[in-house]
């Protein structure tokens, strides 16, 4: 999959969770994504490559400090990874960041081989993503969640407003009741949803944390009110706004 990870993703270890332990090294090359010059491989914005204008500078701007954005035919975009599948530089291929709009260009387009396999997209309690999440099920893509467990707040990019997910009251008392970590139940909780979860750590101790999730079950009181903790929140906000394929102002 070619997910449009940024740099410092890609040389972290991450932790792909599906519904079953999986008792192999999943390895995912990310390329060097949040680049608005990153290749056309690299969907992770629907606007795909690039999302700035060429240039010298990294993220051209204008006189006014606007991004200065180009436009690039997300289909044509599609079928240059359709290609890399079909010359067997990569097994399966997928987007990120897609809203539903996004997802019905790629499956609507005339000639389609390839649909995408998955969404990758941030997904966690207070971002429940339900409504894409039925869509992909409907169109049988896999939901991927990053920021499963909320963020790190030093993280310069990050929305520093927003509530901090692993001491919310609710996620802690269910958390208490299992005697388990609150990491693990929202890691559990995607997990029971039908989603894949990614998790990051340097952590020796909360890696190994991150792999007992299989072991427990959330009973559908618990889930309900995980379920109930959405206040569509988003953790990483994009700079890139004011670009007509910017996401997230879609409904999903």
């Amino acid at each position: 999959m070619f997910s449009g990870a940024s740099q410092s993703q890609a040389c972290s270890p991450c932790l792909i969770l599906s519904g079953e332990p999986q008792y192999k090294l999943l390895v995912s090359i990310a390329l060097p994504g949040c680049n608005p010059r990153a290749p056309a491989e690299c969907p992770e914005w629907p606007a795909v490559h690039p999302l700035a204008a060429p240039g010298e500078e990294f993220i051209p701007k204008d006189k006014d400090g606007e991004v200065i954005f180009d436009t690039v035919d997300l289909c044509a975009t599609w079928e240059a990874m359709e290609k890399c599948k079909d010359l067997g530089l990569t097994k399966s291929i997928g987007v990120s960041n897609f809203s539903r709009r996004h997802l019905e260009r790629i499956l609507n387009k005339p000639g389609l081989k390839y649909k995408p396999v998955c969404n990758q997209v941030e997904c966690h309690p207070y971002l429940n993503q339900s409504k894409l999440q039925e869509f992909c099920k409907s169109k049988d893509i896999i939901l991927t969640a990053y920021g499963a467990l909320g963020t790190d707040f030093r993280k310069e990019w990050v929305n520093k407003n927003c509530p901090v997910l692993l001491k919310d009251p609710v996620l802690n008392a269910i958390a208490a009741k299992h005697g388990r970590t609150p990491a693990q139940v929202a890691l559990r909780f995607q997990l029971q949803r039908g989603l894949v979860a990614l998790v990051k750590s340097f952590n020796e101790k909360r890696i190994r944390e991150n792999f007992q999730v299989f072991n427990f079950q959330l009973t559908p009181e618990d889930m309900e009110s995980l379920d109930g903790l959405n206040k569509n929140i988003r953790y990483f906000p994009y700079e890139f706004v004011n670009h007509t394929d910017y996401p997230f102002f879609d409904e999903n």
